[in-house]
Order: C-alpha cells, then sequence, then structure tokens
C-alpha cells in the first residue's frame, strides 16, 4: 500500500489518550475511521478484518484511520460495553477532519466494533458505512441471548440507513455474531446483507474476497 503519509500518535480522548495509526494518500477522496472487535476477548486495531478493510479503503482513495479503544494498547482509560467506545470512535473522526479538511467519511465496524460503528453514525453524517458481521447484542444492553430489536432508536432510526449508503458483509458460518441478526437489522432499512459462503466470523481464509467486495463498493465511479 503506497502511501503519501502514516503516522502513529496518540490523541487526547474523553478517557484519556487514544492511540491511533493513519495511512493518509497524496490526495485523499474520503476519512475511514475503523472500529476493531471487543477489546475483553483480544480485540484491537491490528485484528486481519480491520486492516484488510482498511487497505481496501486507502486502495480506493480514503485516508485510513484505525484505533485503539480505550484500554487497549496504549489507549488509556477502561472498557465501558460500547457506550465510551462509541465517543472514541467520534473523537477520532473529529481529529481526522480538523486534519484533512470537510471529506465525506466513511465508516466500518467488525463485531463488537461494528455495533460502535452504527453508534456513532446516528451522530455523524457519513457516507458509507461498512459493517463486518456487527455485534449487535454487544451493545443493546439485553444480554446475549436477546436478539436486537431492529427498530430499537439507538441502532439508527429507519431512513438513516440505506442501500445507498449501509452495507452489511456476513458469513454464512458465523458461530459467535447470528447471521440472523444483521438481516433483522437490515429489512425494514433495505441495508443489503451480503453473505460470504464458508466464512466464519474471522473471516479466516476470505479476507481477500471482503478486500475486493469493500473495495469495489468504495471505488469511485469510472
Amino acid at each position: 500500500m503506497t502511501s503519501a503519509g502514516r503516522a502513529h500518535e496518540r490523541i487526547e480522548g474523553p478517557a484519556g489518550a487514544i492511540e491511533i495509526a493513519a495511512a493518509i494518500p497524496a490526495a485523499p477522496r474520503a476519512i475511514a475511521v475503523l472500529a476493531h472487535p471487543h477489546p475483553l476477548f483480544g480485540g484491537t486495531m491490528d485484528n486481519k478484518v480491520v486492516t484488510t478493510v482498511a487497505r481496501a479503503f486507502h486502495d480506493a482513495g480514503a485516508a485510513t484511520f484505525r484505533f485503539n479503544f480505550r484500554g487497549v494498547g496504549a489507549s488509556e482509560g477502561a472498557h465501558d460495553e460500547g457506550r465510551g467506545e462509541t465517543q472514541d470512535l467520534l473523537v477520532v473522526a473529529a481529529h481526522a477532519a480538523r486534519a484533512l479538511g470537510d471529506l465525506p467519511l466513511w465508516l466500518s465496524g467488525f463485531s463488537f466494533g461494528g455495533g460502535v460503528a452504527i453508534r456513532a453514525s446516528t451522530r455523524v453524517p457519513f457516507a458509507h458505512l461498512v459493517l463486518m458481521a456487527p455485534a449487535l447484542r454487544r451493545i443493546t444492553g439485553h444480554g446475549l441471548g436477546t436478539p436486537p430489536d431492529p427498530l430499537d432508536p439507538s441502532l439508527g432510526t429507519v431512513g438513516l440507513h440505506t442501500v445507498a449508503n449501509t452495507i452489511i458483509v456476513h458469513g454464512d458460518r458465523d458461530d459467535t455474531v447470528p447471521l440472523a441478526d444483521s438481516i433483522a437489522w437490515g429489512e425494514p432499512r433495505e441495508v443489503p446483507v451480503l453473505v460470504i459462503p464458508g466464512a466464519d466470523h474471522f473471516f479466516h481464509r476470505k479476507l481477500h474476497v471482503i478486500r475486493d467486495v469493500v473495495g469495489r463498493l468504495v471505488r469511485p465511479a469510472a
């Protein structure tokens, strides 16, 4: 990945420092902020699904900003069940906008990070939202055994997320996050759910597929 600039820095966040890794092309056409899987189960900004999507975004001309949630790596603070993590994402997006100007915002998140990205998308204008097996049950507060209410306003009012700005990518062999949750959330919003045959939750041996899929979604029109 050729880049005009790479940065590894810490910025001030609501719970202390936030660790960021950025890759900025010479003339970025968008800002992309990516959220990682659950911190209490080893999730970091260096997760392979996150870095794969970041590479696809960068190759499509976006400046990418991966970051560690509070309490992960060099980021300060403690895990906050998605509430504080949403604030972290919004702070990173604001930092990127100050640095690069008023560019379209692309959001993405994998698993727990997908749920956080949905929450953040209800609070900031976005051009693209790419969700990788979003773990909605992790952020609703109703327990992992309870399917999320697709019309829960904290997950976005119907009309905010549409076929024009949002896509979900999910594996049909995911035994961690139910595919049915993604379909239930997408249905009333007419958000497409792209099912990767043979893919488990971590998209083992399918990273090349998601890179191609995401790249085609955000690539500029010919």
